[in-house]
């Protein structure tokens, strides 16, 4: 009886060890899948390395993260990695075809250069190995830079011929045209801190009377500044991208030894399973066909001893593991951890980079880019919805003589405080941007077409009201505005052309008024 007993005994101590077998089982599919939701965070982190490329490819990428999340989600998700992949050859495509405009542009510059007539041989020797090159693809954006500095260089090195010879070069209008056009160009270029000064001190001196080798020197000076600060990007992108390539390489390792660890340890443990069930098998089978007690216990006593050095293996073997998940663990935590903050030190900048892409440096209003963005997403409002949509233009009256008359300086103060007048003569819903110079394009919707002319009128008058004076001398500016509504299935460029002629009837009738194409 009490041998009975001890067996009974036994075999409800086996069946609490198969089930903490069970349990700790359970545990390691657990540990997986928080290594699995690991790997998701770190895709998704990478995702957010990749934004900027294109709003599409944004949007997809935030729905993929938003999936990523939850981990019961991901298959579900999984198709739409597919539609990600052809976004991401989309764009890379996109990058090759500006390459290769690029490379026909530079092509286009070098071929003009070999028509002078004063390039010195050596200097004909290096373009014509130049032009050679120039035959080779570009690959990256970084094959390209290279190339415009060395392009750069011939025009530094026909210029120190020409200037050599001691000719006195006689300033001319198209050159004062220039130094006018460069000082516009340089108001619209968003430059570093540490380099404003310099502008600051280059646009006085465009401003006045400038003589031919000054203005050389300024292109030369912009052109410097323009390369150190797309050297610094390119500075600071590699180094993005050796430290995304470290952690990827560092990551690979260590999913790929977690999960060799895990099909030695699955085989090792389907192995120890197998043991144990023969075993237990074995003790089934004794209790049924052995009548003898003494021989029953001894059999018994045998297989229990086999499933404790079984459990002991297994035991040991779940041990070791656990270790090594918890080493690999840390080490892709580590790895994901600085990953992270390069990534979010990284998107931080391009997304500054990207606010100042879409904002015109001088007057602070959208610029060109932002306009074109916003004149598609409203063109798109404005087919689901058709609701009224307006396009307005419009442009400063004899903005050229503020510029003669009291220099450029003034212009753009004069700019900057009309274009705050413009934006803040707008509702939320409106929209305005600076085109270019002294011309301003508006994006108003649902407005009907008694009220436009009201509105745009109120814009007008507010900056006719603006209390100007420049040298102690009390001046009023006005504007000129055209305007057209979009109509049946016309395109919206075809509506701002409506617009930009109705401005050219203002300006040519009285100017300081507003004209609506109807």
């Amino acid at each position: 009886m009490k041998d009975s007993m001890a067996n009974t005994s036994q075999l409800s101590l086996l069946k609490q060890q198969l089930h903490s077998a069970r349990a700790a089982l359970d545990n390691m599919n657990e540990d997986r899948n928080d290594k699995l939701r690991t790997l998701l965070q770190f895709i998704g982190h990478l995702s957010l390395a990749c934004k900027g490329q294109s709003i599409k490819l944004d949007n997809k990428l935030a729905k993929l993260r938003y999936k990523f999340t939850n981990f019961e989600t991901v298959e579900e998700s999984l198709p739409e990695l597919v539609e990600v992949e052809q976004l991401l050859k989309q764009q890379y495509n996109h990058v090759m075809v500006q390459l290769e405009d690029s490379r026909a542009s530079l092509s286009r510059v070098i071929r003009q250069i070999q028509r002078v007539q004063s390039v010195p041989e050596k200097v004909k020797k290096e373009i014509s190995y130049f032009k050679k090159d120039l035959a080779k693809p570009f690959h990256t954006f970084w094959d390209y830079i290279p190339k415009v500095e060395k392009l750069v260089g011939f025009y530094e090195s026909i210029l120190e011929e020409q200037l050599a010879q001691g000719d006195k070069l006689v300033v001319l209008p198209k050159h004062r045209q220039l130094a006018h056009e460069l000082a516009q160009m340089i108001s619209e270029i968003e430059f570093r801190k540490d380099q404003r000064d310099r502008i600051f001190a280059l646009k006085e001196l465009l401003s006045n009377d400038i003589e031919i080798d000054s203005l050389i020197e300024a292109y030369q000076t912009v052109l410097s500044m323009l390369l150190d600060n797309i050297a610094r990007e390119k500075s600071a992108s590699q180094e993005f991208l050796y430290a995304l390539n470290d952690s990827l390489s560092a990551v690979r390792e260590v999913v790929s030894d977690s999960y060799n660890n895990n099909q030695r340890s699955y085989q090792l443990k389907k192995q120890l399973n197998r043991e144990i069930n023969t075993s237990v098998d074995n003790v089934g089978e004794a209790i049924i066909d052995i009548d003898d007690i003494h021989r029953l216990k001894s059999q018994v006593t045998e297989q229990l001893a086999s499933i404790r050095a079984a459990l002991g293996r297994k035991e040991a073997l779940e041990d070791r593991e656990q270790t090594l998940l918890r080493k690999s663990m840390e080490a892709m935590r580590k790895e994901l951890n600085e990953l992270s903050r390069e990534a979010n030190t990284f998107k931080e900048r391009l997304f500054e980079q990207q606010k100042l892409n879409l904002l015109d440096t001088l007057t602070q209003l959208p610029n060109r880019a932002a306009l074109e963005e916003r004149m598609e997403q409203e063109y798109r409002n404005y087919q689901r919805h058709k609701q009224p949509l307006w396009v307005a233009v419009a442009d400063i009256d004899h903005f050229k003589t503020i510029n003669d008359n009291f220099g450029h300086s003034t212009g753009d103060k004069a700019l900057q405080v009309i274009a705050m007048a413009l934006k803040n003569s707008l509702r939320d819903t409106e929209f305005v941007a600076r085109y270019g110079g002294e011309e301003f394009v508006f994006i108003i919707p649902d407005v009907n077409a008694t009220d436009i002319e009201q509105l745009l009128n109120r814009v007008r008058e507010k900056v006719k009201s603006i209390p100007f004076k420049f040298k102690n001398q009390r001046i009023t500016v006005t504007v000129s505005i055209g305007a057209a509504q979009i109509i049946n299935n016309e395109l919206i460029n075809e509506t701002f052309d409506r617009a930009d002629a109705a401005l050219y009837r203002a300006k040519h009738e009285s100017r300081d008024r507003v004209i609506i194409d109807v």
